[in-house]
Formats: C-alpha cells, sequence, structure tokens
C-alpha cells in the first residue's frame, strides 16, 4: 500500500534563522521524502526569493502568505492579539481546519503553544498540553537502541497537578512507542528522591496513580542524577522543572566541546591525547546534536505540533517534519487517546 501524502505547515518566519533556513530545510523535505508537501507559511515575497536560491521540487511546495510574524522577545498573548494574521497563528489555523497535518516552528515557543491552544482541541481526559523533549543517555532503549530519553514537560505547563503528571505520563509513553519504536517504554516521576513518598503533593499522589496504571511501566521516582543515566524512557515532571533540566542538559554537551576546543587549542601534549581520543569525541557531539532529533511535540492537542529549536538550520527543520510526518501516520493522537 502506498504511503499516504502528508502536509506539513512550516511557520517560515519563526527561530533566529528563518526564513531562509526553514526554506532551505523545507526543500530537503521535498527532494528527500516523496510523501511529504511542505506548506510555508510567510511572506510570500521572501518565501520565493528563498526558494529561488534553494533547489527543491515545485510540486511538493506551496506557499501561504502571512503579513506578520511574533519575535523571539515577544509577549506571546500580547503579539497574538495584536497580530492575527502572524505566520504561526495562521499555520496553527491552516492545521487545525484540515490544511495540513501538523505544523513545525522554531519560532517563540510560547506564541507556537498559544496558537495551537487557540486553534487545535484538547484530546478527552487532558487538561494541560505538554511540550516533550528528547535528550541524550549513556543507555539505548527500544528494539534500535535508541540513545534517547524523552522528558516532559519542559515548558508548556508551569504548574501541573498529579492528574497532568498522570496524562503527561501516559502521552510520553505512547510517543516513545511510536518516534523512538520502544513497544514498553518505562515510565519514571522526577522527585528528590527516589522513595514513594518523597516530592511535593501532587507528585506523591501521581506516584500512587501511575503504580496502578494498567497500560504503563510505571518504575518509580528517579532523582535528576538518574536523567543522563537513562534510568527511565519517560521522565515526567511540571514545565518549570522540566525546563530547566532541559537547558541544563543543553549546555551540558557544548560546554565539553568547548573545552576539548580549548585544550587542543593550548598545548601540543593535550592535542595528542584529544587526538587519540577524537572517535569518542566525536561520538559524544553527535550524540548530543540536538539538530538530529529535530524537535520537541507538545502533546494533548488533537493535532500535532512540532516546536524546533530557535537555532535551527536546514538539517534540523527537515528533521522536524520527519517527526512530525512520522507522528502523524502513526496517529499518534489516537494513541494517547487510547492510552488516556
Amino acid at each position: 500500500m502506498a504511503e499516504r501524502a502528508i502536509t506539513i505547515a512550516f511557520d517560515v518566519m519563526g527561530g533566529d534563522h528563518g526564513p531562509l533556513e526553514v526554506v532551505r530545510g523545507a526543500a530537503l523535505l521535498s527532494l528527500e521524502s516523496p510523501h511529504l508537501h511542505a506548506l510555508l507559511v510567510g511572506d510570500a515575497e521572501a518565501i520565493d526569493q528563498a526558494l529561488a536560491e534553494t533547489r527543491h521540487n515545485g510540486e511538493r511546495i506551496s506557499v501561504q502568505h502571512a503579513p506578520a510574524y511574533v519575535a523571539m522577545h515577544e509577549k506571546p498573548s500580547a503579539a497574538l492579539a495584536d497580530k492575527p494574521e502572524a505566520s504561526v497563528l495562521v499555520a496553527a489555523r491552516l492545521v487545525a481546519e484540515g490544511e495540513a497535518d501538523a505544523l513545525v516552528s522554531a519560532g517563540n515557543t510560547g506564541a507556537g503553544v498559544l496558537a495551537a491552544a487557540r486553534t487545535f482541541r484538547l484530546l478527552p481526559g487532558v487538561r494541560r498540553a505538554a511540550l516533550a523533549s528528547v535528550y541524550p543517555t549513556r543507555t539505548g532503549h527500544g528494539e534500535k537502541k535508541d540513545p534517547f530519553s524523552l522528558i516532559l514537560d519542559v515548558g508548556a505547563t508551569v504548574e501541573a497537578t498529579a492528574q497532568d503528571l498522570v496524562a503527561f505520563a501516559v502521552m510520553g509513553a505512547a510517543y516513545a512507542r511510536i518516534i523512538s519504536r520502544n513497544p514498553n517504554p518505562s515510565v519514571a516521576l522526577l522527585s528528590n528522591g527516589t522513595e514513594a513518598m518523597k516530592g511535593p503533593p501532587r507528585v506523591v499522589e501521581a506516584n500512587q496513580i501511575l503504580a496502578g496504571h494498567p497500560g504503563l511501566r510505571f518504575v518509580g521516582n528517579v532523582e535528576g542524577v538518574d536523567i543522563p543515566k537513562g534510568t527511565a524512557d519517560v521522565v515526567v515532571t511540571d514545565g518549570f522543572v522540566g525546563n530547566v533540566c532541559l537547558k541544563m542538559l543543553e549546555g551540558i554537551g557544548e560546554t565539553v566541546v568547548e573545552l576539548a576546543n580549548y585544550a587542543y587549542a593550548s598545548r601540543l601534549s593535550w592535542r595528542l591525547g584529544l587526538a587519540m581520543l577524537s572517535s569518542g569525541l566525536k561520538q559524544l557531539k553527535d550524540l548530543t546534536d540536538w539538530e538530529q532529533y529535530g524537535g520537541a511535540p507538545v502533546l494533548g492537542f488533537d493535532r500535532l505540533f512540532i516546536k524546533a529549536h530557535g537555532r535551527s538550520r536546514a538539517r534540523a527543520i527537515a528533521n522536524a517534519g520527519k517527526v512530525a510526518a512520522k507522528a502523524v501516520s502513526s496517529e499518534l493522537a489516537r494513541a494517547i487517546q487510547e492510552g488516556l
């Protein structure tokens, strides 16, 4: 059976390098993925100019003009109120109306989540959406020994109730099964101790509920030190704590690479030592390269939104599109609904 065509709406104006890098990423998809169609939403003149400079398959790309956009520094609610035709909001509407199957944006995270909240519908049983993100771990997961685990929420819901945390666990497990091909992912709550009674009341209550959940392989609480070890395939927390953890994990990889570069330039003996460790350092760099895993899904809506990193260039945008298409073709929303 032929793979069905999937349309991804790209918020072209968002991100540090839009619109050129977003257009280039969509152009890569048009050449590499025959079942994908890219709907580019943003300033039509800027998009056409970028397409004129980029090799692409015109049959798999279309353009929807949006006269405004939300800058990275703007307050999301005020910006969307002042700019009802902002590119991220127009793109979200197109997805909600069925003109596209998923939304990809590297722009203002708050604006993207708010645009989704205003146009998509929450799944029954979900009170708050969650922004999930993969991160590198020591051990592999799933059939293909995926080196990444998933943490959620990392920014969509700052304060989460026990029921929110339970819903995040179900959504995260469904995403790990479909995207990471992990048939039975382990799920844990992030707390300040591994004992079931450790943590604030909402975490203790969520632990009790998850311990009796028949559809999850709940392994209890984990501490911050367990996150990079890969102790659990899915780590559940609220958006404030999750965002702090995610930024720290990103910083670790970048710092290690910077220290290696400094050492290489400082002494000959260090340079020789690093030369012997070059394969291991390359593996570390590849493992912590956020561009290869595309973006963070916003889970809990009936439609899919993939939030790409603000610094995304073409390769990362293309990978975000591929992740979105995989989630759509695998009917991620239905899988989450069944779990709930």
